[in-house]
């Protein structure tokens, strides 16, 4: 196999992870609107996969040239390197995906890729700054969207208050934020597929350049199309299994919680991404879906399945670290 057949395969791969990238996390774009009913899951994940494709139009790439400068130093990776960390990220999304698991699929690419790259050189290919960057963000984006979940929640609940109650009926309130419900599930698909489609097109951009298929690390934008239009077509294909877990086990919504939170949601998504953090879409959605349950009652979230998810999330990068590794050797072993 001569080097452009190779690099095109590592494309490949990563068309394919960023596939089931929308697939996997096509439950954080659609879980409220569908778990309150607003839309049908069918219409949903429509509706999510168009706003993912429309994000390549509307955002700069500041997430994808984190993801292929600032993690691991790009000289000394090669497509071997980066063919067994999107192997590893793709074999921990399929494990999650099957439990139903809501973990981050980001952090799975990240930790895949870092796990391939110390298997071929050891820890000092890796970008100090830039993991104390990705691994306080897995707590720090939770906390803010469920900061501004709650903070959300009680703006808007005031804003409505019902001072007359004769003269306001509360069914007109919840058609009015199914109709919100829209627009804010719109922002939110739009972050999703800002912030999770440039970390494929991170990689991407790391395989031409360590190949020699372009002179310098940039994202083309040829690259931007073909990795919106895999995570669109993968929301298309979302997985309902974690849909379950996002927009049923965690609490339950009504029109104006899921308009909360995925205002929430969206906001942290857009904010990180402007700045370059790659953020997980599943954390930052889920910390949202809590902050907004937790200002009905504390009893309102089910803390034991929240619980769950935080260990996945912790241990997500280790984990998929640890198959890229072992995907590295297994690729090394066979050439």
């Amino acid at each position: 196999m001569n080097m452009l057949e190779l690099v095109l395969l590592v494309i490949l791969l990563a068309l394919i992870f960023d596939f089931l990238n929308g697939f996997h996390d096509s439950a954080n774009s659609i879980a409220t609107i569908v778990s309150t009913q607003v839309l049908t899951p069918q219409k949903a994940v429509l509706f999510a996969a168009f706003f993912n494709f429309v994000a390549a139009f509307m955002f700069d790439v500041a997430v994808a040239k984190t993801i292929g400068k600032e993690l691991v130093h790009i000289d000394n990776v090669d497509v071997y390197v980066l063919s067994a960390g999107l192997l590893g990220a793709i074999f921990w999304n399929l494990v999650t995906w099957y439990f139903g698991i809501p973990v981050s699929s980001s952090h799975a690419l990240i930790g895949g890729y870092g796990g391939a790259a110390v298997m071929k050189i050891g820890f000092g290919v890796l970008i100090l700054p830039g993991w104390i960057k990705v691994i306080a963000f897995i707590f720090l984006a939770p906390l803010i969207g469920m900061a501004l979940g709650m903070f959300n929640m009680f703006i808007t609940t005031w804003l409505v208050r019902n001072k007359k109650p004769r003269k306001i009926d509360p069914r007109k309130i919840d058609t009015a934020f199914r109709k919100l419900q829209l627009v804010s599930a719109g922002f939110y698909s739009l972050g999703h597929g800002t912030n999770d489609a440039q970390k494929t097109m991170g990689i991407i951009a790391g395989v031409l350049f360590s190949s020699k298929f372009i002179d310098s690390f940039y994202i083309p934008f040829y690259v931007v199309i073909i990795c919106h239009a895999a995570i669109a077509l993968g929301t298309m294909y979302g997985g309902w299994r974690i849909v379950k877990t996002m927009g049923m086990k965690i609490t339950k919504l009504k029109p104006i919680g899921g308009f909360c939170a995925e205002l929430a949601g969206a906001t942290t998504l857009l904010g990180t991404a402007f700045l370059g953090i790659p953020v997980s879409t599943t954390q930052t959605i889920t910390g949202a879906i809590v902050g907004v349950g937790s200002m009905n009652r504390l009893s309102a979230v089910r803390w034991g399945v929240a619980g769950k998810i935080v260990w996945a999330w912790i241990l997500t990068i280790p984990l998929s670290m640890i198959s890229g590794a072992l995907f590295y050797w297994l690729i090394s072993s066979l050439l």
